[in-house]
């Protein structure tokens, strides 16, 4: 007879599910404001998605695949001369998995650092009171908790009759680890997985085309003139698109995966053969499981759980934060989220500004906004100016060698209150937060303009946006 070794926890104040970014910074703040904090995790390591097969894989492989490009196509127009740059796929693989390693121990540390029990396998709530967990050795735990939040994130989301096989046809997590440098790569998809994980492989030598079932690519919420300049630069680097497009079919042939398209205004459907297939059609919230029919939580029709300003379900002492509920699938707005819910639960007074969570696209150049679109602001009847200010014009861009895109600032045409700040620069995910700091102040763009602005910097550009959007003109343009 098989023993099954048990666990039991009697006395917790809060166990959470998942320890995604969104669950391990709840887990730390809930035991430093005193709870007895448990987290679940269903994987070998700590950190979900974003550490192991998402935000932080997919950023080493963006900046040294950016690196051996630069190497190779621009070195020279810089004065830097350098023979026979090769990539070193296996050598950047390694890159890759060492700063995830050190990451996911990170927060192994900072568990065991701030008391966090936590316990590895597939947790289950069968009462608003207790979870348990069948334990990845085999064994069981049993969880009693005055709380539980539900962190447990998004999965891929599947295309129909396209099965994924992580070699040929892959998802995001497989494109992290080609095992050889593909020839031609199609990806159904340009939102921001799509063009990332392109680029990547397109630094590399690949010859990468998307297919795009909207006019535009980068998503849903993107300014449309933001993603005419992000697709431009792409564009030069030697990525191609098909927007406007479906995909019909994807099989295997003998001369490699073969997707049937058709372009949705013209009827013409055309065949595109290539070494690896990427389906990056987007996330979905991860809940099965979870045992959420036990308790009678409430899911909707999208898979997303609702809640109130406090993160509550519609079970009083279970919460849920970041993919699993409503917004943006953000690892940034999970943190806050599980910080926010946190300190509700024991008694703060939750707020969080939607308008004022930035996004970023981390390609070449980078895009960043926050708060809304011109199409957005038009589309709610809001009246607005726009001041913008282009990388060329910018003396750090110039002296760079770094050019591509443009600053776009929307304040209103009355109060001249920022609206919205959109980015396109090689460092457009670190200014945006400048940005993300003036809207959540209320700040206008003439707040911005008259603040002093390091010179030379690319931040100048952010600057004479505002500066362009208040007082009608830039100065340096």
């Amino acid at each position: 007879m098989l023993m099954v070794l048990t666990k039991v926890y009697s006395d917790a104040d809060l166990v959470v599910i998942g320890s995604g970014p969104g669950g391990y910074v709840a887990a730390i703040k809930a035991a430093q404001l005193g709870l007895k904090t448990v987290c679940v995790e269903k994987g070998a390591t700590f950190g979900g998605t974003c550490l192991n097969v998402g935000c932080i894989p997919s950023k080493a492989l963006l900046n040294n695949s950016h690196y051996y490009h630069a190497a190779k196509h621009e070195f020279a127009s810089r004065g830097i001369k350098v023979d026979n740059v090769e990539v070193d796929l296996p050598g950047m693989m390694k890159a890759k998995s060492d700063s995830v390693s050190a990451l996911t121990g990170g927060i192994a540390m900072l568990f065991k650092k701030n008391g966090i029990i936590s316990v590895h396998g597939h947790g289950t709530i069968t009462t608003p009171n207790q979870v348990i967990v069948a334990n990845n050795d085999g064994g069981r735990t049993t969880i009693n908790t005055n709380n539980i939040m539900i962190a447990t994130g998004s999965e891929v989301t599947p295309f129909p009759g396209i099965e994924i096989d992580e070699e040929t046809i892959v998802s995001s997590t497989g494109a992290l680890s080609l095992q050889k440098i593909p020839k031609s790569l199609t990806l159904i998809g340009a939102g921001v997985i799509g063009v990332e994980l392109g680029s990547v492989w397109q630094r590399l030598g690949a010859k990468v085309t998307a297919v795009e079932f909207l006019n535009n690519i980068g998503g849903v919420g993107i300014d449309l003139e933001i993603a005419k300049s992000l697709q431009r630069s792409l564009t030069k680097q030697g990525m191609k698109f098909k927007l406007g497009t479906k995909v019909h079919t994807a099989e295997r042939t003998p001369e490699g995966i073969k997707v049937v398209a058709e372009n949705i205004k013209k009827g013409k459907t055309e065949e595109l053969v290539s070494d690896v297939l990427l389906v990056c059609i987007g996330r979905r919230p991860f809940t099965s499981g979870l045992g959420l029919d036990n308790i009678g939580v409430t899911v909707d029709a999208r898979g997303k759980i609702p809640v109130n300003e406090r993160f509550q379900t519609n079970i009083p002492n279970v919460y849920a934060i970041g993919d699993v509920i409503d917004g943006p699938m953000l690892a940034h707005k999970a943190e806050d989220e599980g910080i926010i819910c946190v300190e509700g639960i024991v008694g703060g007074v939750p707020h969080i500004n939607y308008d004022c969570v930035p996004s970023v696209i981390y390609t070449h150049p980078e895009v960043a906004w926050v708060g809304k679109s011109e199409e957005q602001v038009k589309e709610a009847g809001i009246p607005y100016k726009v001041g913008s200010f282009p990388m060329a014009a910018n003396s750090r861009s110039k002296t760079n060698q770094d050019t591509d895109g443009l600053v776009k600032v929307i304040s209103h045409k009355e109060t001249d209150r920022l609206l919205g700040v959109h980015i396109v620069s090689s460092v457009a995910g670190e200014l945006i937060n400048e940005a993300a700091l003036a809207l959540e102040y209320g700040a206008s763009s003439e707040d911005v303009a008259r603040v002093c602005h390091a010179h030379p910097t690319v931040s100048e550009a952010l600057k004479e946006a505002c500066v362009a959007a208040y007082a009608g003109k830039p100065i340096n343009f």
